[in-house]
């Protein structure tokens, strides 16, 4: 089986050496409103480099309209305020993500990222109001700079909102902005903050008409809101359902697309860069054994498969950005070759030039047999990869079309004071 699909690697994937090379990609997406662009990590310069090509392609050529990330929505909302230009504190975006301080920084405090950055807020200069790109993080973990941005805008305004904001803050006070000290008391003692913040959520969303302005605050303070009851329902599960945690965290990275997507009038297309995890639909792999979702899956049923395109990305070897444990400070590692027979070792094995896939219905049963797919996260040990670092999965199931890089090279990180919540 393995030398079959070598051969049916060599056969399919088309070479590719410039990072603009993407013309096989762009043929392929047409009528979809939703691009999720992967990453085998969290710490690859050449994936953000090349989903910043194909996220400027797609916008100038196909009409997409917004870059969701699997970042917070606090500190992704100072680059879409730079980026719109109503922020004018900032000259430049080396000092806007400065915004990205909770751990891990690098994942958007990067060299990489800000040249996108500067090249999303020169595009929009050019651009009406209306037709401007917008930057958004979609992940659930800002539980308590989401608190903080409603009380900030509901005190400005003096909202009648914000009895509701000032008993969810003080409901949490206790736990000293510790999301694992909340977990345990929720989960073990019944002392939990569900019913403060539900109603909250409930009074925001009635009064979200009351919000709208042209700088996009009532979708700030209705997605700050939903955060705020899918944080707690999320920090309170995970010390005890891991599996259920997962779940809530990606249902609610695509809860919050559909609010960006609903405040635009359905005229919203995403470009939507999570790591293969979330993005590769979790039916084509192991997760679904384990009854996990992910935003690939959600996605695909939601609105049809053939409305959502993801391109999953791999490497064979180089280095990589990470943690030896979590709130660790990164360092560069080395990522060794992949395991063999591996995914990424079929591929390297039918040749090791940089390769695009297309699956489409004249190769997808070539490519349909489980393979380990390598998976590195924020925490990672090259020594002990081969241990749990590779997901059987379907690959033209999972995707739809898949990038890879023989020989990659580590994130330039910038510095971050790093905020410990």
């Amino acid at each position: 089986m393995e030398q079959a699909m070598i051969d049916s690697i060599r056969n399919c994937a088309v070479p590719f050496e410039d990072f603009h090379e993407f013309d096989v990609i762009l043929r392929e997406i047409d009528q979809q409103r939703l691009v999720l662009l992967g990453e085998s990590s969290h710490g690859t310069s050449e994936f953000y480099k090349i989903r910043a090509e194909l996220s400027k392609r797609l916008i100038l050529e196909k009409g997409f309209t917004f870059i969701a990330v699997e970042g917070d929505w606090p500190a992704c909302q100072a680059v879409n305020q730079y980026i719109k230009g109503w922020d004018r504190q900032h000259t430049h975006a080396r000092d806007v993500v400065q915004a990205f301080n909770r751990w891990p920084t690098w994942m958007w405090a990067n060299e990489e990222i800000v040249e996108f950055i500067e090249w999303l807020k020169q595009y929009n200069q050019t651009q009406p109001r209306e037709k401007q790109v917008g930057f958004y993080g979609i992940d659930v973990y800002s539980l308590w700079e989401s608190m903080d941005e409603l009380l900030r805008y509901l005190k400005k305004t003096n909202s009648p909102e914000l009895e509701a904001v000032r008993d969810a803050f003080a409901c949490f006070e206790p736990f000293n902005r510790q999301p694992e000290k909340y977990g345990v008391s929720a989960a073990f003692y019944q002392e939990d903050c569900r019913d403060e913040v539900v109603k909250l959520l409930t009074d925001i969303c009635l009064k979200r008409n009351c919000y709208f302005d042209d700088v996009e605050s009532g979708l700030n303070l209705e997605v700050n809101a939903l955060i705020t009851a899918n944080a707690e329902n999320y920090y309170r599960t995970m010390v005890t359902d891991d599996t259920e945690s997962w779940n809530i965290r990606d249902r609610h990275m695509v809860e919050v697309l559909n609010r960006i997507m609903t405040f635009f009038s359905h005229k919203a297309k995403g470009v939507v860069w999570e790591h293969n995890t979330h993005v590769g639909d979790a039916r084509a792999t192991d997760m679904a054994d384990e009854g996990m979702v992910n935003v690939g899956q959600i996605l695909r049923e939601q609105e049809g498969a053939e409305q959502v395109y993801i391109i999953g990305f791999g490497t064979h070897r180089g280095s990589v950005i990470a943690a030896s444990r979590w709130g660790d400070d990164f360092k560069i590692m080395i990522t060794p070759p992949a395991e063999a027979g591996s995914w990424e070792d079929l591929m390297y094995k039918a040749g090791a030039s940089n390769k695009i896939l297309i699956f489409n219905e004249n190769n997808k049963e070539l490519f349909n047999q489980p393979v380990g797919h390598r998976a590195i996260g924020v925490v990672y040990s090259p020594k002990y990869e081969h241990l749990g670092n590779y997901v059987p999965s379907k690959m033209s199931e999972r995707y739809n079309a898949f990038i890879y890089v023989t020989n990659t090279k580590a994130l330039q990180p910038l510095e971050v004071e790093i905020a410990f919540l």
